[in-house]
């Protein structure tokens, strides 16, 4: 049988009714409303002088929805909003650009509360927090937050858009992850130029990040950041924040391999190296760790810290310092102020923050990469939609889906949920979306629907 069989009597004609596609997103749009989001956000965004056409809560929530299911630019809420049968009203492009343009930074704060506000009854819903995994371990209760930075390249002349440190050109915005549900708490886009290490920058984007946190799971954080979180002001910051009553934070970030620390090192003994673990929980071959807070003067970094190293045998085209090549080892320090615990488990507990690259990814996929205007405000009000659309994924997979599913990345969830197509049937003044049978997530998307709707209703 010749392998263009397949194609034998198709022919393609315009004219098809009843059919609509993106049936998954309508699951995230209906997901939005249930938990309140957005009456939230409409609350939040409401003037008295103005009362547009299109709700700017629901506006918000729709440019979310676009993002989460994959679209790129502003444009692309025509994917939405021709498809009125089931969607409804949908802002065009323009009122979406006026939308984002009215976003000043008293309505985003504004936003900060009603999503704070929204995640604790979101979190409320769920029978226990899920918890943050370590190698063949968990962390309880402990909530961890992950903070990192990441570069975005601008084509064209954008506000603020400045020289890079890798020798791009774009910006440089600094979020912060939850580690145990995904969700991305707080996000604050910067100049090209801004530094990795800026205190002021961390603080601020961790300090509304803990906003998001419902009180009663501030009692125990974790948060975790490479060599940029490793500065005297913000670990101060950090500890200083155990002052507050309920509220105990420890850190993990990574410390820099200086000339003391190299010398700390030279100076271990052979039996201070104990073996490192793997994500499995089982011994690293060719990888150790050590402690050196007795061989450094810590005296300016807050009370308790301890400086841990880990070394392992390279893999081949690594990039060594001139120290790591005269022992053949890679070495990685650490800082933390957790007191107990074994090396090898601290050790991998500060390695797992890598997991934030691939939230950054993510948030790369569904908006991020691609800022909306040569204007700096709307483009943090674009990033503001990047956070929420990251949530809705969260919120989807934890109140809507199980097994595989459940950990499936945003690209998967679209070609799986979101983009599937259903025929639209009306009988009396009901609608219903009829998804294939053939299609093989087809009772799972239809469950993910029964379960969305039973959502409790805010207090």
């Amino acid at each position: 049988m010749k392998s263009n069989a397949w194609s034998r009597g198709l022919s393609v004609s315009v004219g098809g009714t009843g059919v609509v596609s993106h049936v998954g997103s309508v699951a995230l749009r209906l997901l939005a409303d249930r938990v309140g989001l957005t009456g939230a956000l409409s609350t939040a965004l409401t003037r008295r002088s103005f009362s547009p056409i299109h709700d700017r809560g629901r506006v918000l929530v729709d440019v979310a929805v676009l993002l989460a299911d994959g679209g790129e630019s502003i444009a692309d809420i025509d994917v939405l909003r021709d498809q009125g049968e089931v969607f409804g009203a949908v802002a065009s492009a323009p009122t979406v650009w006026r939308a984002l343009d009215e976003l000043t930074l008293a309505r985003l704060r504004r936003i900060e509360t009603a999503r704070a506000r929204v995640r604790r009854h979101v979190w409320s819903t769920l029978d226990t927090l899920p918890v943050s995994r370590v190698t063949d371990r968990d962390l309880g209760a402990t909530v961890v937050l992950d903070v990192d930075a990441t570069l975005l390249t601008a084509h064209s002349d954008k506000e603020h858009a400045a020289a890079t440190f890798k020798g791009g050109f774009g910006f440089h915005p600094i979020a912060v992850w939850c580690d145990n549900t995904s969700e991305c708490l707080a996000i604050k886009l910067r100049p090209g130029n801004a530094g990795a290490n800026t205190t002021a920058d961390h603080i601020t984007v961790l300090d509304a990040a803990i906003g998001q946190i419902p009180a009663k799971h501030r009692r125990d954080l974790l948060v975790r950041a490479d060599g940029a979180g490793c500065t005297h002001g913000f670990l101060d910051w950090l500890v200083a924040q155990n002052q507050i009553r309920g509220r105990h934070v420890e850190f993990s970030v990574g410390f820099a391999a200086t000339e003391p620390v190299r010398a700390a090192i030279r100076r271990l003994p052979a039996r201070a190296w104990s073996p490192a673990i793997d994500a499995d929980g089982q011994l690293r071959d060719g990888g150790d760790v050590a402690e050196l807070t007795g061989l450094l003067d810590l005296t300016r970094y807050p009370a308790g810290t301890r400086v841990i190293v880990r070394r392992e045998h390279p893999h081949p085209g690594a990039q060594l310092s001139l120290f790591e090549e005269a022992d053949g080892w890679r070495y990685q320090p650490f800082a933390t102020n957790t007191s107990t615990g074994q090396l090898a488990f601290l050790e991998a507990r500060h390695r797992a923050h890598a997991r934030v690259e691939d939230r950054i990814r993510h948030a790369k996929d569904s908006g991020l990469r691609r800022l909306p205007s040569r204007e700096f405000a709307i483009n943090q009000a674009w990033c503001t939609a990047v956070s929420i659309a990251a949530d809705l994924v969260s919120w989807l997979r934890l109140l809507a889906l199980d097994g595989a599913l459940a950990a499936a990345e945003p690209k998967a969830l679209r070609y799986r949920l979101l983009h599937v197509p259903a025929r639209l049937t009306t009988s009396g003044r009901r609608r219903h979306l009829r998804i294939p049978s053939t299609w093989p997530w087809a009772d799972e998307l239809a469950a993910a629907f029964t379960r969305i709707a039973a959502i409790p209703a805010p207090h």
